[in-house]
């Protein structure tokens, strides 16, 4: 029978496997396998992307459909774009911010950030009398409930009323405060809340940048999040500037009105809150009616407030605080300051000092070299600053075989700005820099006769010039370094290596930051007046490293010494040999008697330094030294804006001849290397320095030589006496005599 169309042959159809699984395999390569399942995982890929991007395709389609339903047109639209820009460069603006702030926040992560004044210390000069007091003296233990209601409310009602309202930065305040100024064209309100102002007193200066405006405010933010309201007022009124040297109202208290913090009256109380603004300004033992006038407007604050009503403040308007008068008072702010950062550092390696913090500590400080210091500069300030359009200056005075920091002033105004501008601020040295780069060379082989062209060179397109704009041809580095000449030291640098010239000057004493650089020689470079007193000092101590110092001796709690500088600080190292020193010496001295230092000459005195200039006059220095006493003396503008044409040979150097000539009376000279050379086998005999002096001091080579002229014109004198004495009769013999 014939097949039907369509049905298989039964002998075609495929046979079942036998059970044992060695018949025909029917399973694929494993190669097509894989081919299989890569397709289906680049279609299942291919199939996911597509679906994704049309899915955003429509989501796009359907929000641009429905913002175009608000699509504004006109003045909206214009709106809408700054505001949208506002938020773009607002956002960019944070991330800036954040990255200025980073150095202020690294300063939070110190486990002592809220005990960074924990000490309780009385500060003696270097004979033993009391000169001042720094840290909480012990007031800090006072509750904040037991700080009198009044006090609180009005500091409250003077610096920040929206205090417990706001989140560190009280915007409100801010605004009205700015509104406030602008209609008075001048400062007339502040915007920093108490938040603010104790970050800056915590971890920052008193400058005024925008950088410290910023930190400012990114550190006060972290301190509403990291103490409570309570812990941060309490913490501004201890720490917070209160005039006269002193820091917290219950140290002020103690200073202004004799009295714990606890009696205060509410009269007292409105004073010591009208200090917060500006403690010199309303400072009641420099200015009482001043005083008496801002207290009046802190009562005033305090009604308006709503924290008092005016029945309530009637009397203490009528019966004004009477501070006791410590008018006559005069405290070295600046150098108690330097001094109490040096205990705090004493404490890391004195455990017992960091353990007992109420401690005595004798200074170096001579007190009437201070107020020289103090009275030279403020006087040149007042009667030449306007002249010279400069408002701030500087100065250390120590001595270079001990470091002994024996006067320092920071500033003109320690009420106006706590800032020590001897230790704290970096400026350019300008040619003061250049001895660095001359002990260098002599060091590798030069010597102050070696002759070096004076002529025109090139840096890499980088020129420097001569300030007399001419070219002298082949000079010594004598008379190089005496002319303060451009050209020579930026060829020794050339040839000895500009880092070697980093690490000597750092060797002797320069602590900041030095980048080597084409005009490194020239004193591009920052550095501060303390470093370069100590640095130039190095010259006079013969080559031995200077490290200043403020204390001599701490004594704790129960009197017992627990640290002095005599026995436990390590000898000085030695830089270079004495002769080099002596050759650096005799270029300074040569640089002083017949460069630009002339006017630092202090008569019968050997003095060796060098004056510096920086670029559009922004700095003058003078960096001097005798065999006694180091001294660097710098003038400036907070601002960096230029002076009117000062040079280092002006202003600088007639406050450093003051200082010194005073500074050099009474006392016998110490020979400098190099330079005055003590007599040997001559009869000189050592002459004691007095109180504190630790080896005995010989006449100068000059002051022999005086006193060996008088002696020989004495006898002859004697001689001729004794000649008619011996012809004549004894009755006439007697005239003679008388």
């Amino acid at each position: 029978m014939n097949q039907r169309s369509g049905d298989a042959d039964p002998q075609d159809s495929p046979q079942p496997a036998p059970a044992s699984g060695k018949g025909p395999a029917t399973r694929r390569p494993f190669g097509a396998r894989m081919r299989s399942a890569m397709l289906s995982v680049d279609a299942f890929v291919d199939t996911a992307l597509w679906r994704s991007f049309s899915s955003l395709r429509r989501g796009i389609e359907a929000y641009s459909a429905w913002l175009r339903r608000f699509r504004a047109r006109g003045a909206g639209r214009v709106a809408a774009e700054l505001a949208s820009d506002g938020v773009t460069f607002g956002l960019l603006g944070l991330v800036l911010m954040l990255a200025l702030a980073q150095d202020a926040f690294q300063q939070t992560e110190r486990a002592d950030w809220r005990t960074t004044e924990d000490f309780s210390v009385t500060f003696l000069d270097r004979f033993g009398n009391e000169i001042g007091k720094r840290g909480i003296l012990l007031n800090d233990t006072v509750p904040l409930e037991e700080i009198p209601d009044h006090l609180i409310k009005a500091a409250l009602a003077t610096e920040d009323r929206r205090f417990f309202y706001h989140f560190g930065i009280d915007v409100m305040g801010t605004a009205r405060a700015m509104v406030e100024n602008v209609r008075a064209r001048t400062v007339v309100q502040g915007g920093s809340s108490i938040t603010q102002q104790l970050a800056k007193n915590l971890f920052l200066t008193n400058e005024r940048t925008l950088e410290r405006k910023i930190n400012e405010a990114f550190l006060a933010l972290w301190l509403e999040m990291n103490l409570s309201k309570r812990e941060i007022l309490k913490l501004y009124l201890d720490r917070a500037y209160m005039g006269g040297g002193t820091f917290g109202v219950a140290a002020a208290s103690e200073f202004y009105f004799g009295k714990n913090v606890r009696e205060l009256s509410l009269a007292e109380s409105a004073m010591l809150a009208g200090l917060f603004k500006a403690p010199t300004k309303y400072a009641p033992h420099i200015n009482l009616p001043a005083a008496r006038a801002r207290a009046n407007d802190v009562l005033t604050n305090m009604v308006q407030a709503g924290f008092m009503t005016e029945g309530q403040v009637i009397g203490a308007r009528r019966n004004p605080a009477l501070a006791i008068d410590r008018s006559k008072d005069r405290s070295p702010d600046h150098f108690l300051d330097y001094a109490f950062t040096e205990v705090r550092e004493l404490a890391r390696s004195h455990p017992e000092l960091a353990n007992d913090r109420i401690v005595i500590v004798r200074t170096t400080l001579d007190p009437g070299l201070q107020r020289q210091t103090e009275q030279a500069l403020l006087e040149n300030l007042r009667e030449h600053g306007e002249r010279y359009r400069v408002r701030e200056g500087a100065v250390a005075v120590l001595v270079p075989e001990t470091g002994a920091v024996r006067a320092m002033v920071g500033g003109r105004d320690y009420g106006e700005s706590q800032f020590n501008r001897a230790v704290a601020a970096v400026r350019q040295p300008g040619s003061s820099f250049k001895p660095f780069v001359y002990i260098t060379a002599f060091m590798n082989g030069y010597t102050p006769a070696s002759v070096v062209p004076d002529a025109p060179i090139s840096i890499g397109g980088w020129s420097p010039r001569n300030y007399s704009r001419g070219y002298a041809g082949p000079v010594t580095l004598k008379t190089a370094l005496t002319k303060s000449i451009n050209t020579v030291p930026v060829r020794l640098a050339q040839a000895i290596g500009r880092d070697k010239i980093v690490e000597y000057a750092t060797a002797m004493g320069i602590t900041t930051e030095l980048k080597i650089t084409r005009p490194l020689p020239l004193g591009v470079a920052e550095v501060t007046v303390i470093d370069m007193a100590a640095s130039y000092a190095s010259f006079a101590s013969g080559g031995l490293k200077v490290t200043p110092t403020t204390i001599l001796e701490v004594r704790n709690s129960a009197g017992r010494m627990i640290y002095q500088q005599a026995s436990d600080r390590a000898p000085p190292q030695r830089l270079f040999p004495e002769e080099k020193a002596g050759e650096m010496n005799d270029v300074l001295v040569n640089a002083v008697e017949n460069g630009t230092g002339r006017r630092a000459r202090v008569p019968g005195v050997t003095v060796a330094g060098k004056t510096g200039t920086t670029q559009a006059y922004r700095d003058a220095w003078f960096v001097g030294y005798t065999g006694n006493y180091a001294a660097a003396v710098w003038f400036g503008n907070d601002d960096f804006t230029s002076t009117a044409r000062m040079t280092g040979g002006s202003l600088p150097a007639m406050t450093w001849q003051v200082i010194m000539d005073y500074a050099h009376k009474g006392i016998e000279l110490r020979p400098m290397p190099g330079v005055d050379r003590p007599a040997r086998g001559d009869g000189a005999v050592p002459v004691a320095e007095g109180a504190g002096a630790d080896r005995p001091r010989l006449l100068r080579v000059q002051s022999i030589a005086v006193l060996r002229e008088i002696g020989a014109r004495l006898d002859a004198i004697g001689k001729r006496a004794e000649a008619p004495a011996a012809a004549t009769p004894p009755a006439q013999a007697e005239p003679v005599a008388r």
